[in-house]
């Protein structure tokens, strides 16, 4: 990897170094993390994925993404929030997840808690969204020392403070942090990553909720 954080592709193009040009992890990538995202089923299933992925890669998370999809229910908060004893102990039996007990009642505590904030602010992106950055909180230039210097951010840690009080679990600052890179409210693809300006594009032309 190149000391600016950027790594050429066999087609060429500049990316992020943190795929590591694997296949499945270059094409969430380009094609996913950091485009910004309004839906709020899309939302809740990050966020939830971010918690499980505490203390592991994201790239096994990712290619256990369609079990995850499978045992919650496609991540519907609504029939998350339903689930009961034996749900639980079904998941704790799939070997296709994260096998952590209280990762899975967290997120059946937390689609309880996504209803209720779905209800106050008319929908989860209506509510992440109104939490987006500010130009001044964002630094001029992303480059890999900032990245590196900075697993948190103000934002971050105040989304999570917030969150916590509302009776969320496992969305530490770091969780919600990982959680804004990948569903685009920062826009944290390196400088000189082919993505960055596609990302800053969508951005600018996203009607915010």
């Amino acid at each position: 990897m190149a000391e600016t954080g950027i790594i050429t592709g066999e087609d060429g193009k500049d990316r992020c170094f943190w795929h590591g040009n694997l296949p499945e992890y270059q094409r969430y990538h380009d094609e996913e993390w950091g485009r910004p995202v309004v839906n709020d089923i899309r939302l809740f299933e990050k966020i939830c994925l971010e918690g499980f992925q505490s203390g592991l890669s994201w790239l096994t998370i990712l290619r256990k993404r369609e079990n995850f999809r499978a045992a919650f229910a496609g991540f519907d908060f609504e029939k998350v929030a339903k689930f009961g004893d034996a749900d639980i102990e079904r998941c704790l039996a799939d070997a296709g997840i994260i096998r952590h007990r209280g990762k899975i009642v967290s997120t059946i505590n937390n689609a309880n808690r996504a209803i209720e904030l779905r209800d106050e602010f008319g929908s989860l992106a209506r509510y992440f969204w109104s939490h987006e950055p500010t130009a001044a909180e964002r630094p001029e230039i992303f480059d890999l020392a900032h990245l590196r210097a900075n697993p948190t951010t103000a934002a971050s840690v105040r989304i999570s403070k917030d969150l916590k009080k509302r009776g969320w679990t496992f969305v530490g600052p770091t969780t919600v942090y990982a959680f804004m890179q990948a569903m685009g409210l920062v826009n944290d693809h390196i400088e000189g990553c082919y993505c960055r300006k596609e990302v800053k594009a969508m951005r600018c032309a996203l009607v915010r909720p």
